[in-house]
């Protein structure tokens, strides 16, 4: 499965790339026909850095109290706090990142940090916005604890808006323009009877 992996350097910053893999792949709401790994820009902080940046090229005008960061993506979102408060509209700002608890599909903050995002501006980052059920899971949240969402960064994203709140991504359907993400009743792999090369989720890829 990994010698099909194709490494993709981001046209904006040669400092950040993606590696993907095609094939069958199952998540707990899709089937897809890629599995896109993120690890290197969660994980190595060269990379986290210089992606942060890029998002703070986007967010220099949005006020930002705190970051609400899902998938791991905990590395990018301190690195763009600390971005985002040396100038622009968030000079200066003591932002706050946290990363929430997902039970049941819902997003939970114990007591200790609600404060962190009620009456905030709230920025919300993940890793992969596919279908948007998890993203809109999160805003709705975010909206529950009495914040108000700003925006939605995300690594890589299939949507460019969810719950009407824009989604900017790193590398989007532009960079990968035959990525297809389909309900599993209807995935037109498994009706041609294409096994699947593994489960894939925010931590990575477990091989079947």
């Amino acid at each position: 499965m990994e010698s099909r992996a194709i490494y993709k350097v981001s046209p904006q910053n040669s400092a950040i790339a993606i590696t993907v893999i095609p094939g069958h792949f199952a998540t707990n709401h899709s089937h897809t026909n890629y599995f896109v790994d993120l690890t290197e820009m969660k994980s190595m902080h060269k990379m986290a850095k210089a992606a942060a940046e890029r998002f703070a090229q986007h967010y220099v005008a949005t006020p930002v109290d705190t970051i609400v960061c899902l998938e791991r993506t905990k590395m990018v979102a301190a690195f763009l706090a600390d971005k985002l408060s040396q100038g622009g509209i968030n000079q200066g700002q003591d932002i706050a990142v946290l990363t929430p608890e997902l039970s049941n599909g819902q997003l939970l903050l114990r007591d200790n940090l609600k404060n962190l995002v009620f009456g905030k501006h709230v920025l919300i980052m993940f890793a992969n916005v596919s279908t948007g059920l998890t993203a809109a899971t999160a805003v709705e949240g975010v909206k529950y604890y009495g914040g108000t969402p700003v925006g939605i960064a995300a690594l890589y994203s299939v949507q460019s808006e969810v719950s009407e709140t824009e989604v900017y991504p790193i590398f989007s359907l532009e960079d990968l323009p035959d990525y297809q993400t389909h309900n599993k009743a209807v995935c037109p792999l498994c009706r041609s009877r294409v096994k699947l090369d593994a489960l894939i989720n925010s931590y990575g890829y477990s091989k079947l």
